[in-house]
C-alpha cells in the first residue's frame, strides 16, 4: 500500500479489524519511510447481476427493492430485518454460486417464494399475491389450500 504522504510503497500493518459487519477489513498502517499513519479498508468484490424482467428488459439488480417488497410481505409478521437481511443474502449467494450475470425475475421470484414458504407462511402467501399476480380471492384460496395439503 502506497505512503499518502511521501509515496513509499514500503509500509507496515499495526492493527486490523473486521467491520461492516465482518464484510470489510479495517487496517491501520504506518509508513516506513516517513511514519505517517492512515487507515485502509479492504472489502469483498460485490457481485453486481442484472434482472431480466418480463416484457424483456434488462435492469441492474437492486437489493434494496428485494428488501422493500420482502419487508412489505412480512409486515406485522413476527419476522426481524435480520431475518430478511440473511435470507437475501442466501438468495444472492445463490445467484452467485451459479455464475449467472443475468437471471430472469421470475427465477428470482421463485427463490424468494421458497424462502417464504420456509420462514413465515402468511409472509408467503402475501408475496405470493402480488408476485403470481392473484385476480381474485380464489386464487388465494387455492394457494392456501395448497399450502395446508402440505
Amino acid at each position: 500500500m502506497k505512503c499518502q504522504v511521501c509515496g513509499s510503497e514500503d509500509t507496515k500493518v499495526l492493527e486490523s479489524r473486521l467491520s461492516d459487519g465482518g464484510r470489510s477489513v479495517r487496517r491501520r498502517r504506518c509508513c516506513v519511510t516517513c511514519n505517517h499513519r492512515f487507515t485502509t479498508y479492504e472489502k469483498e468484490e460485490v457481485f453486481a447481476f442484472s434482472i431480466i424482467k418480463k416484457d424483456l428488459r434488462v435492469e441492474p439488480y437492486s437489493r434494496d427493492k428485494v428488501f422493500r417488497s420482502i419487508q412489505t410481505a412480512c409486515q406485522k409478521r413476527p419476522i426481524t430485518y435480520e431475518q430478511i437481511d440473511a435470507m437475501i443474502s442466501r438468495l444472492e449467494k445463490t445467484v452467485q454460486d451459479s455464475g449467472e450475470r443475468t437471471v430472469a425475475s421470475q427465477r428470482l421470484g421463485d427463490l424468494i417464494m421458497d424462502s417464504l414458504h420456509g420462514l413465515d407462511k402468511v409472509a408467503y402467501v402475501r408475496f405470493a399475491s402480488v408476485y403470481k399476480d392473484f385476480q381474485d380471492p380464489s386464487e388465494f384460496m387455492r394457494e392456501i389450500d395448497r399450502l395446508d395439503t402440505e
